[in-house]
C-alpha cells in the first residue's frame, strides 16, 4: 500500500498553475493559495488545495507551522565541470581589462579548457561535486551541467562522464549538455576540427547516452551562425535537441539561426535587440537570462522585461562557470533576474521553476499541481516572495526532491 503524506501549515503556497512553458504576461500568473496543503504519495503530488478540503487518508503529516511553499528550482544552465581558476582573469577585469582581451591574451576560456582537458574523470566529478551541492542547498532540484572545456572530442567525453558520475553524488535531476564552445584559434584547423565535432563527437555522445542535448556558443570569437546550424543537423542526426549561447557581447544572427531550427532554448541575449526580442516573442524557443554573467562582468542585463512584454518565454539560470558568473546559488540568479533584468516577483518566480524545467525539455516538474514531481521548497518566512527578495543569505528552510526531504 502507497503512503500519503500531507504537509500542512502552509501559510502561503505560490506555484505556476500548470507545468510548461509560460509566455509573456501569463508568466507572472502565479495560484496561490493561503493555508494551504499538500498530499504526496510516492514521488509526485497526489493533491493540492486548501488545508480544510483535504478528505483523504493521511499516513504522516508534516506541520510547517507557518511557512510559505514554492516549486523546487531548476538551473537551466551550468558549467558545474571545470578544472583550474581563473583568479587571474578576475583581477585584470578589475584593472580594466575587457573579457575579449583577456581571451586574447591566452586567458580566459582558453585557460580553463587548457587546465581541465588535462584533468582526469574522477578530478573533475571530485571538483563538480560541491558546486552541485551549493546549488541544491540554493533549492535547485533539477540542475543542466554542460561539457565545453575539453575542447577535443576525448577531452569533451571525460567532461560527459564526469557530468554522469556526479548523478551518485546528488540526489537532484542531472541534465548532461554537450556543448560544443571553442573552434581551434587557428582558421586553417576549423574545418577539420567541426567535421569531428559532427561526425565523431555528438554521434558518439548520443551513442553512449551521455548527453541529453548539444550546445553551441554563437560569438564572433566562437562559432558563427552558419557553423552552429551544422552543428545543428548533426545533433539532430542523433536525435539530440538543440540549443545556444547567443548575444552575449555581440549580435550576429544566432537568435535568428536558432528559431529557424526549433532550438530549445537561447541564453545569454545581453546583446539582443528588436530583431532578436521580437522573433523570441513570437516563438517557441526559450530565453534564458544569466544574471550572473551582467553582476560578474559588469556588462548590459539581458532585456527580460522588454522579452516578457514582446510573449517571449523566460527562463533565468546561473551560468556557473569560473570566468564570467561564479554563482553558486540558483535562489540568488532568481532573486537578480527582479533586479537586472526588470521582472517582477512572480516572472521571476515563474522563470526559476515551468520555464526553466521547460528550458531542459522537462515539464514533469517547476508547477506544485497534482501529477507533478514533489519537488517543493520550504521557505523561512511566511511570505512566498522572501524566495526573491532575499540576497547574501538562504531563505531556504527545507527541500523536497521527488517526495524525500533533503538534508539541509
Amino acid at each position: 500500500m502507497t503512503t500519503t503524506t500531507l504537509i500542512t501549515g502552509i501559510s502561503q503556497l505560490a506555484t505556476p498553475p500548470t507545468p510548461g512553458p509560460r509566455r509573456g504576461a501569463a508568466m507572472g500568473d502565479l495560484l496561490q493559495i493561503d493555508d494551504a496543503a499538500i498530499a504526496i504519495v510516492g514521488a509526485s503530488i497526489d493533491w493540492v488545495g486548501p488545508r480544510q478540503e483535504w478528505t483523504g487518508r493521511t499516513d504522516r503529516e508534516i506541520d510547517l507551522q507557518g511557512r510559505a511553499v514554492i516549486p523546487a528550482l531548476t538551473d537551466p544552465h551550468t558549467h558545474a565541470v571545470w578544472a583550474g581558476d581563473r583568479y587571474r582573469d578576475f583581477e585584470a577585469r578589475t584593472q580594466g581589462a575587457s573579457y575579449e582581451a583577456i581571451l586574447a591574451a591566452g586567458g580566459g576560456i582558453r585557460s580553463t579548457v587548457r587546465a581541465t582537458a588535462d584533468a582526469a574523470v574522477t578530478t573533475l566529478t571530485a571538483l563538480a561535486a560541491p558546486r552541485v551541492a551549493a546549488l541544491v542547498a540554493s533549492g535547485a532540484a533539477t540542475i543542466e551541467v554542460k561539457s565545453g572545456y575539453g575542447f577535443d572530442p576525448d577531452a569533451e567525453l571525460r567532461s560527459l562522464e564526469a557530468i554522469a558520475a556526479l548523478r551518485a553524488t546528488t540526489a537532484a535531476r542531472i541534465m548532461p549538455t554537450l556543448l560544443i564552445h571553442l573552434p581551434p584559434e587557428n582558421l586553417a584547423d576549423r574545418p577539420a576540427y567541426l567535421r569531428a565535432v559532427c561526425e565523431e563527437l555528438i554521434p558518439e555522445a548520443a551513442r553512449q547516452g551521455l548527453a541529453a542535448a548539444v550546445d553551441v556558443f554563437i560569438e564572433r570569437e566562437a562559432w558563427s551562425p552558419d557553423d552552429a546550424v551544422t552543428i545543428f543537423a548533426a545533433a539532430k542526426m542523433a536525435g539530440l535537441p538543440i540549443k545556444a549561447h547567443v548575444d552575449q557581447f555581440h549580435a550576429i544572427g544566432g537568435v535568428a539561426a536558432c528559431v529557424a531550427h526549433g532550438a530549445l532554448s537561447v541564453d545569454h541575449l545581453e546583446a539582443s535587440g528588436d530583431l532578436e526580442i521580437a522573433l523570441l516573442g513570437s516563438s517557441d524557443t526559450i530565453a534564458t537570462l544569466l544574471p550572473g554573467v551582467t553582476l560578474h562582468l559588469g556588462i548590459t542585463a539581458a532585456p527580460g522585461r522588454r522579452l516578457i512584454d514582446a510573449g517571449a518565454i523566460v527562463a533565468v539560470g546561473t551560468d556557473l562557470n569560473p570566468g564570467s558568473s561564479p554563482l553558486f546559488s540558483t535562489q540568488q540568479a532568481m532573486a537578480l533576474a527582479v533586479r537586472l533584468n526588470g521582472l517582477s516577483p512572480a516572472e521571476a518566480l515563474t522563470a526559476g521553476t515551468a520555464n526553466a524545467a521547460a528550458a531542459l525539455g522537462f515539464n514533469d516538474t517547476g508547477a506544485l499541481i497534482a501529477g507533478s514531481r514533489a519537488d517543493l521548497l520550504v521557505l523561512a518566512d511566511q511570505d512566498w516572495r522572501s524566495a526573491v527578495w532575499t540576497l547574501g543569505a538562504s531563505p531556504i528552510e527545507r527541500l523536497f526532491i521527488a517526495g524525500q526531504e533533503m538534508q539541509q
